[in-house]
């Protein structure tokens, strides 16, 4: 007898390769049966319904992707470790077009799917390795969503462009232009006014006790305005 969980990867396959083959368009629930062998009342059991088959096709492609990256330990840099996972977004992107426009644009508005909420939350936790260093010039939050959206913005284009026409620089360019704006030049020289400051213990803060959580969320509101205040 075949179990639910086998049924589930027996789906993500077939659907994995309809899109690949077929592209989004070929993700119909009629062909993702057909091509696992179910019947499609199985398919809306295991995902609810064609949004949630979208969201778990996205994160199995995404799981499969980050399976490749994961043997790579941090390096003792963690703006080299940003700089890395940077690039890896753009290799991800390039290599599986259709999980990654898959991911990134078929979220409902002011929703993030499973699969973008892990990619961000990766990226969360390299951010803030920088604010524990000492080295980010603003708020951990704000810097995601400037790294974030930046960097799927250009793996975007590049999609949608030709890959003759590709230019496959551009990428390396925004790349350094974000950091240049988000963190310090040298890791001898960490930031050391009080936006690095309120950065780095908003980073430190997530593990206190000493706080309750509503003081701890009051000093990561604090914090965050002095890290993103403009500059004097």
């Amino acid at each position: 007898m075949v179990t639910p969980q086998t049924s589930r990867e027996r789906v993500l396959a077939a659907a994995a390769e309809l899109l690949v083959s077929e592209g989004r368009e070929g993700l119909s629930t009629r062909a993702v049966s057909a091509a696992a062998g179910i019947q499609p009342p199985t398919l809306y059991r295991l995902f609810g319904d064609k949004d949630g088959l979208l969201e778990a096709v996205a994160a199995y492609g995404f799981e499969r992707f980050l399976e490749s990256k994961r043997a790579t330990p941090p390096s003792a840099d963690p703006v080299e470790d940003l700089r890395r996972g940077w690039d890896q977004n753009c290799d991800f992107g390039l290599t599986q077009p259709e999980f990654y426009v898959l991911m990134y644009t078929e979220s409902r508005p002011g929703q993030a799917s499973p699969a973008l909420r892990e990619g961000i939350g990766i990226l969360r936790r390299k951010v803030a390795k920088v604010a524990e260093a000492g080295r980010l010039r603003m708020s951990v939050e704000r810097a995601v969503r400037l790294v974030h959206s930046t960097g799927m913005g250009v793996v975007l284009s590049l999609i949608a462009t030709p890959p003759p026409e590709r230019d496959l620089e551009l990428s390396a360019i925004a790349r350094e232009n974000v950091l240049g704006l988000i963190v310090s030049d040298e890791p001898s020289a960490p930031v050391t006014g009080p936006a690095a400051r309120a950065a780095a213990l908003r980073a430190s803060l997530a593990g206190t006790k000493v706080l309750s959580e509503g003081e701890r969320l009051l000093m990561q509101e604090w914090l965050d305005r002095i890290a993103d205040a403009p500059s004097a």
